[in-house]
């Protein structure tokens, strides 16, 4: 029987990675490292000779990949490994057809800058650092806070690639709508299981136990928790490794889901839309996580006053209302102390971010900072890191003033020319997309609060989106070349 045309890679691929199991099994390492090690060159394979198969299968498993890590293990593998031979292959395919790099020309200095001082920074002090002092393994070190920093950057060019049509691109926000649909639930079912029993949760504990989050007692999806209603401490991470991951994919999927409930040229589908938004208001009061409750109401009413005529917007605030006024007469004890409790988290969260700036200025950094992945977690596998929980003071330690002045400028490009895309855009849809998109990559730009431009999920949806509002200009131009 004759093997057909789409068969062929992935046939060989599954041989190629027998016979590696078999070799590995010969030379007597384990079976569960060996088969790990197949599965993975299957992946890697598999991904780079479909790389938008990969990568739509790396944007799907990305919400979930927190789960898998400590249900099953080894998560940030697969993560990578349906990202990266994807990347290789897309700059392979550009090359090959002798195609330029779809990328702007005022992108391209800022982008220069920043990997000149980060690459000055990995030489002159992670490499000093390496040679003079030899403690630790301060190469691998910068590589993973170079990997960390600038890593998830080429997605703008893999957008690009990724969505060819509008159809493409209303594939892509209608996969985040049920993304956060199912996440949601999922974190939904994560608490009910905690409130009823099913998962012990923390509130047995004694002591400062009651108060800090562990992964013995995780439950259902995602990692470590804390659920200790009797102190008022809930901090849940949903289908994430921790819970302030979880917060930020809540707020970013407020941008999202509303730009869909309004924008999307399908009924059903804006219908979903506004189920999934209920949803995100109901997760992110459960979750317990102070900055989503503050950030998702007020993105969703944000862009309701910037999108839509004000008539039609009363009636939509008056059913959020209503939302409200039901959970609260449901969970009266719950909502009080999530509305009690804003306040003083965000005058803590003001002193916290100045005292980490005031920590990384005295720290006497010098111009090019103390090395890359100093104050970076991932990175404390290989030597002593300093914790830093906010995003540009952690710069500011690792690669200096003036690498933070590097990064400053290529956000504030990308902010700009995001702006001029959206601002450029005529068809009514796809510019009520972009604006949510933008109002999006100028919070995230600028925030300093913790570090999401480092870790899943904003470091995806971030680098993503920004390519996603540049390509609206051309989906725009294409129909508009259909139309003549």
């Amino acid at each position: 029987m004759k093997i057909p045309e789409w068969m062929k890679t992935p046939t060989q691929i599954g041989a190629t990675a027998l016979v590696l199991l078999g070799i590995l099994l010969f030379f007597g390492l384990e079976f569960n490292l060996a088969l790990a090690a197949s599965i993975a060159a299957v992946c890697a394979g598999l991904s780079y000779k479909y790389p938008r198969g990969a990568l739509w299968a790396f944007l799907i498993y990305m919400p979930f990949g927190g789960t898998v890590n400590y249900w099953v293990g080894n998560g940030d593998i697969l993560f990578h490994l349906l990202y990266i031979p994807a990347l290789v292959a897309i700059f392979q395919s550009y090359r090959q057809q002798n195609l330029p790099i779809p990328i702007a020309r005022p992108l391209i200095l800022p982008l220069w800058l920043l990997l000149g001082f980060c690459l000055l920074t990995f030489l002159a002090v992670n490499g000093y650092d390496q040679l003079v002092f030899q403690t630790g393994s301060n190469f691998l070190m910068g590589i993973v806070g170079l990997k960390t920093l600038l890593g998830y950057i080429p997605l703008i060019l893999c957008a690009h690639y990724l969505i060819r049509s509008k159809q493409e691109f209303f594939f892509l926000t209608r996969l985040h709508v049920v993304l956060a649909l199912i996440c949601c639930g999922l974190g939904l079912l994560q608490y009910l299981f905690l409130s009823i029993g099913i998962c012990a949760g923390t509130d047995h504990l004694s002591g400062e136990d009651l108060f800090r989050a562990t992964l013995d007692y995780k439950c259902l999806v995602g990692g470590s928790l804390v659920f200790s209603p009797s102190q008022n401490m809930i901090r849940l991470p949903g289908t994430f490794v921790a819970h302030w991951q979880w917060s930020w994919f809540l707020i970013a999927n407020a941008f999202f889901t509303l730009a869909s409930a309004l924008n999307d040229p399908s009924k059903p589908w804006r219908a979903v839309s506004w189920f999934a938004i209920a949803s995100l208001w109901l997760a992110t009061v459960v979750s317990g996580r102070g900055i989503a409750t503050a950030f998702v109401p007020t993105v969703t009413l944000l862009l309701l006053l910037l999108l839509v005529n004000r008539k039609r917007a009363i009636w939509i605030e008056v059913g959020f209302a209503s939302i409200i006024v039901m959970f609260g007469a449901l969970y009266p004890g719950m909502l009080k102390e999530r509305l009690d409790s804003f306040i003083p988290l965000w005058n803590a969260a003001r002193d916290f971010i100045l005292r980490e700036f005031g920590f990384a200025i005295r720290e006497n950094i010098g111009l090019l900072g103390l090395g890359l992945g100093r104050a970076t977690n991932s990175a404390r596998i290989f030597g002593d890191t300093i914790l830093i929980e906010t995003y540009y003071p952690k710069l500011l330690v690792e690669i200096g003033p003036l690498g933070v002045l590097a990064f400053l400028g290529l956000v504030t490009t990308l902010t700009v020319l995001t702006f001029k895309a959206w601002r450029s855009l005529r068809d009514k849809s796809l510019r009520g997309y972009g604006l949510c998109f933008w109002i999006f990559i100028f919070l995230i730009s600028y925030n300093t609060y913790y570090y999401p431009l480092d870790i899943n999920p904003i470091a995806v949806y971030y680098w993503l989106f920004v390519g996603v509002t540049f390509k609206l200009t051309e989906l725009e131009e294409e129909s508009s070349d259909r139309l003549l």
